[in-house]
């Protein structure tokens, strides 16, 4: 099985941890069955091993973040797709379909798997990647998604309305960001959510690729690359493809991008030197400096400090600290 990782962003939502060259994927803030702790790369690389010891990981990021994963996975361990800057995830799923083909040597009718460096998961997701490539493997679609069986209706996803209930359906169509109102009908006609995760034989997005991008090969596609459209691979490929088909995974899968999400997956309410007095409710304290942490009398409340900064948020506005981050940070 043939895995694209895609790892290019800063995830500033989880500032003050996390920027845009420590990005959150790195953060070493999980606990590891060394008994110390991992970052998120370093877990979905372990998880997927586990799963498919034989699989090929390829990482697709920034020239800026290929030290960091080779630091923390090992020179060699796995393929390094790198952009020479940022163009959304069309281009850096082609440039890394590109790359599998003409540097790692990956067969055209070969799957692949791509999904985000940064859910948190448990091994059955692993085990459905291994179905989906298999799926996208026997050529049950041009593509083939897989989608979240929603746990309430959210607002932070796209939908997946299947055209039936069965584990694996067509797609009926797609639905962007709704309200939770909205949300709601479309879980009542059984949507899914969309978690960008999808697979297809290697062919496939390499011929979309050539169709709207007039490139010879990998280097060639790489030396473009800066001048090429912005364009989201949802937008560029899968809202025009009509042979498409989606696998339902009904386990557990927690989209790690804003605090409350991540406190959610942790195992202590408290990591690095801190306090929680026994008055406070619902209260998560990440500090990563020597300078110690005291909250009393706190409710709903999110704590993190790091050399960067202090962030002291309501859970409930976790999702909403971006422009503020942008603001001190890039002076806007």
């Amino acid at each position: 099985m043939h895995v694209i990782l895609l790892s290019g962003g800063g995830g500033r939502r989880l500032w003050p941890l996390s920027n845009d060259i420590r990005a959150k994927q790195f953060i070493p803030i999980f606990p590891a069955p060394d008994g110390g702790f991992e970052s998120m790369l370093q877990r979905i690389c372990r998880q997927i091993r586990a799963v498919d010891p034989g699989s090929h990981i390829t990482v697709a990021t920034g020239a800026v973040q290929a030290p960091i994963i080779r630091e923390q996975l090992g020179e060699g361990a796995v393929g390094i797709s790198i952009e020479p800057c940022r163009r959304d995830t069309f281009p850096a799923i082609a440039l890394a379909t590109a790359y599998l083909h003409d540097v790692q040597g990956a067969g055209l009718d070969e799957p692949v798997v791509v999904c985000p460096v940064d859910p948190y998961v448990d091994a059955d997701y692993f085990q459905a990647l291994r179905r989906l490539a298999d799926l996208a493997g026997a050529d049950t679609a041009n593509l083939t998604l897989m989608g979240m069986e929603p746990t309430c209706p959210s607002e932070k996803f796209g939908y997946i309305i299947p055209e039936s209930g069965a584990g694996v359906s067509r797609v009926e169509t797609f639905k962007e960001k709704p309200t939770a109102a909205v949300a709601e009908e479309y879980i009542a006609r059984g949507a899914l959510w969309n978690g960008g995760v999808f697979a297809y034989r290697l062919r496939y997005v390499l011929d979309r690729a050539h169709e709207l991008i007039d490139f010879k090969d990998y280097q060639d596609l790489f030396d473009k690359y800066g001048g090429l459209t912005r364009i989201s691979f949802d937008y560029a490929v899968v809202e025009h493809e009509r042979d498409i088909a989606v696998m339902r995974f009904g386990g557990r899968w927690q989209d790690i991008g804003t605090w409350d999400a991540l406190t959610d997956a942790l195992d202590a309410p408290a990591l690095g030197s801190a306090v929680i007095a026994d008055d406070c409710r619902e209260v998560n304290v990440v500090n990563e400096t020597d300078t110690p942490v005291l909250c009393v009398g706190l409710e709903n409340v999110i704590v993190s400090v790091s050399r960067d900064g202090i962030l002291v948020c309501a859970r409930d506005k976790t999702a909403t600290i971006k422009p503020y981050v942008d603001k001190l940070v890039d002076g806007k």
